[in-house]
């Protein structure tokens, strides 16, 4: 006879609570641990929540998938308030515990490079990182070569009456999308006639959403770090400040901010 479900066995609380191995004793450090291990399980939902947009968006079912975005959009609100909580952490508390890192970071998370990948921001050289891992690269290796978010929305404006060129729509997806003008005028008419595309017009709004909470993510990010680290080279080998700073400029869905200064 199976044992009766509980709270603890549903949730695997005891696999969960020990998931947690701090190296040093400083108190610090399972804030540390805690604060990126729940950055990872938000991942885990965000990847699972795009999936399914990208799958309703390429099936033309626009309308329940914007209740999959709106989701993300909210887990990325919490996701840039856990910010604060790392924020309390002092240099001094940081630093007494750092050097058990070794060459470990943030950067090197798998998960967040896939999200990178699904939302189109393509950079093979992320792949590297993960060679000793087959089931992320296998991961982060799909995701680069399929279609992004992007891509199957681009997919759906000739379905809706509005030209874009076959190269984009039949390009390397493996490749860093460049911006288009053809695309961006098919995005103007969308919300230049908001009634007739309205489907596509919440779509398209839905995107920038995600687009907005992750460049404000990414800003908090460089506060926090800049706080705590100044500007002392990164963990794992980048600038640190300097290298956050500028992936402020990454834009997942360019087209949809550049057609603002033309409506």
């Amino acid at each position: 006879m199976s044992e009766p479900m509980t709270y603890a066995r549903y949730l695997a609380l005891d696999e969960l609570l020990v998931a947690q191995k701090p190296l040093s004793d400083r108190h610090d450090e399972l804030l540390f641990i805690v604060i990126h291990q729940t950055k990872e399980l938000w991942l885990k939902e965000i990847i699972h929540e795009v999936g399914l947009a990208k799958r309703l968006i390429e099936t033309g079912d626009l309308e329940p998938a914007y209740k999959a975005l709106a989701r993300v959009s909210r887990i990325q609100t919490i996701m840039t308030l856990s910010w604060d909580v790392l924020a309390t952490m002092t240099p001094a508390d940081y630093l007494s515990f750092r050097e058990t890192l070794g060459t470990s970071s943030g950067f090197q998370s798998h998960q967040f490079r896939t999200l990178e990948y699904l939302l189109g921001l393509k950079d093979e050289s992320f792949l590297r990182f993960h060679a000793e891992r087959p089931e992320a690269l296998a991961q982060l290796k799909a995701a680069l070569e399929a279609p992004s978010l992007y891509d199957v929305a681009i997919a759906q404006l000739p379905k809706h009456g509005l030209s874009v060129p076959d190269a984009v729509l039949n390009r390397d997806f493996a490749q860093a999308y460049a911006p288009s003008s053809e695309v961006e005028a098919a995005w103007l008419e969308v919300y230049r006639d908001t009634k007739r595309y309205w489907e596509l017009y919440q779509l398209a709004e839905k995107l920038v959403d995600l687009d907005d909470a992750l460049v404000t993510w990414r800003h908090k990010h460089v506060l926090t770090v800049e706080r705590i680290i100044g500007g002392r080279p990164g963990t794992g080998g980048t600038e640190g400040v300097g290298y956050l700073a500028r992936t402020l400029q990454r834009r997942c869905f360019p087209e949809l901010w550049s057609l603002r200064t033309k409506l």
